[in-house]
């Protein structure tokens, strides 16, 4: 029984590292759908609004837990990691400034569902957005 407890934490403690430290491949999550319909998904959002990406990149680089994977302001389009605070789970958002409108993908590297983790995320950037007149 004490081998089998043993193996059994070994395995949550080896899943853990694995979440936490997995390396993140900018060929596989800095890319956009060829299509975006916006709406929410089973593991994220996507939401197409108009916008300027420097005054959201402000925004979303202030936010815990946030860095950026690949891409910058001047490429016109970003991809960040946010981690969950507890376990540290990967959440994605690709930001791509398309004229005068912002298209955002927001998705989970982990399981099926992010519960609407990433669309509460990015509703509340496109708030304070809004309210910082962007």
């Amino acid at each position: 029984m004490r081998l089998w407890l043993g193996l059994v934490l070994v395995a949550i403690v080896a899943g853990m590292a694995y979440v936490r430290l997995a390396p993140s491949d900018p060929a596989r999550w800095h890319a956009m759908p060829e299509s975006l319909a916006p709406g929410d998904l089973a593991g994220g959002a996507v939401r197409v609004v108009p916008g300027d990406l420097a005054a959201l990149d402000a925004i979303i680089r202030a936010t815990p837990r946030t860095q950026i994977l690949a891409g910058d302001v001047a490429q016109g389009m970003i991809t960040y990691v946010t981690r969950s605070r507890v376990f540290g789970f990967p959440d994605y958002t690709t930001v791509r400034q398309t004229g005068e409108r912002l298209e955002i993908y927001g998705r989970l590297r982990f399981g099926k569902s992010d519960l609407g983790v990433n669309a509460a995320r990015i509703d509340g950037w496109l708030q304070r957005l809004g309210q910082a007149g962007g």
